[in-house]
């Protein structure tokens, strides 16, 4: 969503199109003390002729709003990080739990709002980190303006995929936690399973398989997301894929 700017814009952009690094495996950042190791395919590259402009950990909103219409990326903590285009399953998963959410506040005549991708979301309300997480719930009006969320929401879920599953189980649950969120949810489609971080009870994670109802912590539990729907339509989609497969298609 990133292209509604209310920052200065120098016309410079902070790395070409093309390309990624390659010439290491992948990068380990310090903040996280040498707990994450991130694969470079999943971190944007920096052009030769910028790099006395800006170095990956320096960018900032700036950077992010100069960015072409088609570029998706996260900025964190002043590092760009690649996000492909989402994938059918992914997308309808997300869709079909965002319409729970929704439903239920709506039952209930809450004042929540429940948002899916793509919107932005400035976590730590500052220049240097702005996140698009695949859902949303804020509680707190304050916190919503047209151009993006302004603060941590009280929810927020991810739908892995394969180029942001690694960050968003080592640094979004930092990065979440730290920032207030109230309970944040991975939603592994492939291994058919929900990890829920409760961080507003300061619970272990828990994990649910797609079998049972998860229930949303930030409504008491009374808000219990199914996922039957979803992985009926998600089997459909992979019994396409192995019938096109047999008969070598791409």
């Amino acid at each position: 969503m990133k292209k509604q700017s209310t920052h200065g814009n120098s016309g410079q952009k902070p790395y070409t199109d093309s390309g990624f690094h390659n010439d290491q495996k992948s990068f380990t950042y310090e903040d996280f003390e040498g707990e994450l190791d991130i694969p470079a395919e999943d971190i944007l590259r920096e052009p030769q002729a910028q790099y006395s402009y800006h170095r990956q950990g320096e960018y900032t909103l700036e950077d992010y709003y100069a960015l072409p219409d088609d570029q998706r990326v996260e900025l964190i903590d002043g590092v760009f990080y690649l996000m492909d285009a989402p994938t059918v399953t992914h997308q309808y998963g997300l869709m079909d739990v965002c319409i729970q959410l929704e439903t239920y506040i709506r039952s209930q005549n809450g004042t929540c709002l429940a948002l899916p991708s793509p919107v932005d979301v400035q976590l730590d309300c500052d220049d240097r980190t702005m996140v698009e997480p695949d859902i949303v719930v804020v509680c707190d009006w304050d916190k919503i303006i047209n151009r993006c969320i302004y603060g941590a929401p009280d929810l927020v879920m991810e739908v892995l995929s394969p180029s942001t599953s690694r960050k968003d189980q080592t640094i979004k649950v930092k990065k979440y936690q730290n920032a207030g969120v109230r309970e944040y949810w991975t939603i592994d489609i492939k291994k058919e399973r929900v990890v829920v971080y409760d961080f507003a009870n300061d619970r272990a994670p828990a994990i649910y398989g797609i079998d049972q109802p998860v229930p949303v912590q930030i409504f008491d539990g009374k808000c219990r997301i199914s996922f039957d729907r979803i992985y009926e339509k998600v089997r459909r989609v992979q019994e396409n894929e192995r019938r096109r497969a047999d008969r070598g298609q791409n």
